[in-house]
């Protein structure tokens, strides 16, 4: 047996138990950060829900200065969309819109990913009453990850890896807020 047929032998049995292994994995991923706000729910909900005001805690929105925004739809209500647009790689292009809103309570989000790679998610912010006019804000992102491309979401660290920018932008809003 020639060493090309044994080598070629080698990278299939190695695909075929990286494909394998990706039939094992999870798929799914949720990301979620929470920070109090010394402020009343009403003030902060009535923020956030402003897919605008968004733009001025997220932490991808301020990466890149020259991000291109545009908004289609009543900001702040069901069907509204904020759509960017960027050369840097880490905000790429992708459009946010609101799905659902509970009044006071949750905004839920779909997300739209185009480039550098074409995803769907979901995510949502969250305000809850907490005693001395404090509000615990929740944000939180998830998707699936399709097959066999799922393989890298162990190597991904997707918690960390969103999680610490979720937290940066809660960071970031309180300051906003309390200032």
């Amino acid at each position: 047996m020639g060493i090309i047929k044994k080598i070629l032998i080698i990278l299939i049995l190695i695909v075929a138990i990286v494909l394998i292994a990706a039939l094992f994995m999870p798929k799914k991923y949720a990301v979620e950060r929470e920070i109090t706000i010394n402020k009343p729910v009403d003030s902060v909900f009535n923020y956030v829900k402003y897919l605008k005001n968004q733009n001025e805690f997220s932490v991808w929105a301020n990466i890149d200065p020259k991000m291109k925004s545009t908004y289609k739809g009543t900001d702040g209500t069901v069907g509204s969309i904020s759509a960017w647009e960027s050369e840097v790689k880490e905000v790429g292009v992708g459009e946010q819109e609101i799905t659902k809103i509970t009044k006071g309570k949750r905004i839920d989000f779909a997300l739209r990913f185009k480039k550098p790679m074409e995803d769907n998610a979901v995510g949502f912010m969250s305000t809850e009453s907490e005693a001395g006019n404090q509000t615990k804000v929740k944000w939180g992102i998830s998707g699936v990850m399709p097959y066999p491309m799922n393989i890298m979401l162990p190597i991904m660290k997707m918690d960390e890896m969103i999680g610490n920018d979720l937290q940066k932008g809660l960071n970031n809003l309180k300051a906003k807020m309390e200032d």
